[in-house]
């Protein structure tokens, strides 16, 4: 087996600010820490552009009926895991809709998988089983840049015709070559040398959250500021779904409780109802001529 270089990756780097980090008091090593992770949203906002372009080609894939597909090995994996199962239930998604792979499956979500990451042909199998089509948006995640799991389900995306883009933690990163959408973002060397689970892990979190979050704004499922589509699965979020009616609409805790109702717990329809005093079916048929989105249901721009 060939010897796989890291000298040249900055989260492999040593952090000279954290040297004797075993002799630090935890005051001293939890200042250090957070100064650190400060560091991480400025790295970021180096990559909004790159960011940008990853949301706009997320929207146009799922406008065509394609699905978001993130896939990565390890921590990265387990964040694209994370902020897939966070769609459905925030933004009432199908959980087809936003897909996280990881390499070895579910079991490597808790325990990590001998040799999944290293394999070129898994991740490629696993969008196989996915039925992978050129509809699809395709994100490979990797903090170091290199992983064989995500370059080669990448390859093959690539081949079926799928929009591709990664996001890495190192500049010049092999993966980005393998995507027509790369994201790299440096956020240094990490305060515990090589534990990308931390700096890395979180400009991972903070990208994620950007394309997922924003790219369901432009396919409808938010009206001004509020997730109309939340899915009330228990009785926090059912409080949270009269609450959303009340401030989308003015309505006081009764109404929206009772067009909440009405809506079958659809926040979205209750809304509408409500701002332009239709029935249920009617305020359906202008929700489906406006695309789904309120604003062009009620008459306003979608």
């Amino acid at each position: 087996m060939s010897k796989i270089n890291l000298d040249n990756l900055t989260t492999e780097r040593r952090n000279n600010e954290t040297t004797n980090l075993d002799e630090m008091t935890i005051a001293e090593a939890c200042q250090k820490m957070n100064r650190e992770d400060q560091k991480v949203a400025a790295a970021v906002e180096k990559e909004l552009p790159s960011i940008e372009k990853v949301i706009e080609a997320t929207i146009a894939s799922l406008k065509k009926g394609g699905r978001l597909i993130y896939l990565g090995a390890g921590t990265s994996g387990r964040l694209g895991v994370l902020d897939a199962a966070e769609c459905v239930p925030t933004f009432g998604v199908a959980p087809e809709l936003v897909v996280g792979l990881i390499a070895g499956g579910e079991k490597a979500m808790t325990v990590a998988v001998e040799g999944a990451e290293d394999s070129m042909t898994l991740g490629k199998q696993d969008l196989v089983d996915l039925t992978l089509s050129d509809k699809d948006m395709v994100v490979g995640i990797a903090a170091s840049g290199r992983t064989p799991y995500v370059i080669g389900a990448l390859d093959y995306a690539n081949q079926i015709g799928a929009t591709t883009a990664t996001i890495a933690c190192n500049k010049q990163a092999e993966i980005s070559a393998h995507a027509s959408l790369p994201i790299e973002v440096d956020c240094g060397p990490e305060f515990l040398t090589g534990s990308t689970r931390l700096k890395s892990g979180t400009a991972q979190k903070l990208i994620l959250n950007m394309i997922s979050t924003i790219s369901m704004v432009g396919i409808g499922k938010v009206y001004n500021n509020l997730m109309v589509d939340v899915k009330a699965t228990n009785d926090k979020l059912v409080e949270r779904s009269k609450r959303i009616i009340m401030q989308a609409t003015e309505a006081d805790y009764q109404t929206a409780a009772k067009f909440f109702e009405a809506a079958e717990q659809n926040v979205k329809l209750a809304i509408v109802m409500l701002l332009t005093d239709s029935g249920k079916e009617e305020a359906q048929n202008k929700l489906t001529a406006g695309h789904d989105f309120v604003k062009a249901a009620i008459g306003g721009e979608g």
